[in-house]
């Protein structure tokens, strides 16, 4: 059904009958995507360098993937796993069990949002470790429930006024170079930020009572920032040595955002529990928690699940992207997209001050937005003044960051060179437009 509606219609029919809080980013209602271009409810093209959030890897509406899911809905929309199972969620468990980075049997379950993964990765390590205290991350976000919430860091807007919030949440200092909490530089930091878990757990909970840490491998939210390659394997080692479940939250930058399949292939990090969601079903409710067999099969049968966890429409659309993923090669193309950004980014760093650092990982970069190189003050204005402006001209990004002052591009891997040069051309006239050059 295709409801017409002038634009201003619209937006007081929106005031008048959706929550405040459910809020969106721009104002523009979509009416058509395919690939990297959206159409709005005015006929007006943008490129959409958002994504999503980060979920549409494989691009909007792929024909395989729109084929899948018309294909399944033509069959049957709804059964309920837990009630009468169906032959396409094995498949899709074996093939994460099998892409998920860990040389150990692994099992999988399913559920419809990344919070939902992450809130049964931590059942999961609670209830096979039978300890009860969780480390999560400065920067880090992991989703608008209670647990999800409790296990983010910012305060404002995703847990102000919701609170109290989860017992036994222990935040450390993430590995943020361009700002290092410790105040010291790598490489001669000796990785202060690794090493300080050891004090942790001595200082504020003990291994004896901690179940699980719970990583981001590149902070979402927080700001796209990037570990030296040394951090993770020695998290995981000191989590190792302690009894202390390592959980890798890839709901952003799994499925081929850092130009493999999973981010912790960058470190060799085989994490006990790995949550994934987004781009796994391009747009459809849909995420996974894979983990190692014995974790997985600890818990009592119907002690997890859900009324819509693993929909049939969903997980055909997610067979569907492995094999888009595969067969058009994504990941390669993705390392390109990510080259070639961070290529043109690092470009314009250098013709402006307002730019303090660009960082990133294959295609999933970010540009940090300071008052001056030296103070490296943040700049959420001059970042509000640039999403804006690219906007308006056509081209889509979000912002992020601890300080609001980070731009980062999760463009679909499908993204020609041509459109990547667009929307650079675009942020140059952005960057121009705020600075006054």
């Amino acid at each position: 059904m295709n409801h017409q509606y002038q634009k201003n219609e619209i937006s007081d029919l929106r005031n008048q009958f959706l929550a405040n809080g459910f809020a969106s980013a721009r104002p523009c209602y979509v009416k058509k995507a395919s690939g990297a271009l959206l159409w709005d409810s005015q006929d007006r093209e943008y490129l959409d360098f958002a994504g999503g959030i980060a979920v549409m890897n494989v691009g909007h509406s792929h024909p395989r993937v729109v084929g899948a899911v018309k294909a399944q809905a033509d069959q049957f929309m709804h059964t309920c796993f837990m009630v009468l199972p169906y032959e396409s969620t094995v498949t899709l468990a074996q093939k994460l069990c099998h892409l998920v980075p860990g040389s150990f049997e692994k099992k999988a379950m399913f559920v419809n949002s990344g919070a939902e993964a992450v809130e049964n990765a931590v059942k999961f390590a609670r209830y096979y470790t039978q300890k009860t205290g969780i480390i999560s991350f400065e920067s880090g976000f992991h989703g608008r429930t209670l647990m999800g919430m409790s296990l983010t860091s910012k305060v404002k807007p995703y847990k102000l006024g919701f609170g109290p919030f989860a017992p036994e949440i222990y935040r450390i200092p993430f590995a943020y170079c361009y700002r290092c909490p410790f105040g010291k530089e790598y490489p001669s930091c000796d990785l202060a930020c690794a090493s300080h878990l050891e004090e942790f757990l001595i200082s504020h909970v003990a291994p004896e009572t901690t179940a699980a840490l719970i990583a981001e491998p590149i902070p979402g939210e927080g700001g796209y920032m990037v570990p030296p390659p040394e951090y993770f394997p020695k998290l995981k080692s000191i989590c190792e040595a302690h009894g202390i479940l390592f959980i890798a939250d890839e709901i952003q930058t799994g499925i081929g955002r850092t130009g493999t399949m999973f981010a912790m292939e960058h470190w060799n990090i085989e994490a006990d529990i790995t949550t994934t969601a987004k781009s796994l079903a391009a747009g459809m409710p849909l995420s996974a928690v894979v983990g190692r067999k014995e974790i997985m099969d600890a818990v009592h049968p119907g002690g997890i699940g859900g009324t819509y966890g693993a929909n049939p429409v969903a997980v055909e659309a997610a067979l569907a992207v492995l094999e888009v993923m595969e067969e058009d090669r994504l990941l390669e193309a993705g390392k390109k997209i990510g080259e070639q950004l961070t290529s043109g980014l690092r470009s314009l760093e250098n013709e402006f001050d307002l730019i303090g650092e660009v960082r990133g990982l294959g295609p999933m970069v970010a540009m940090e937005l300071v008052k001056d190189k030296t103070s490296k003050t943040p700049a959420p204005e001059e970042t509000k003044a640039v999403t804006d402006f690219c906007f308006e001209q056509g081209l889509i990004i979000l912002a992020c960051g601890t300080f609001g002052n980070v731009i980062r591009f999760m463009m679909p891997l499908v993204t020609t060179a041509e459109q990547i040069n667009t929307g650079l051309d675009i942020l140059s006239r952005a960057l121009q437009h705020v600075t006054g050059k």
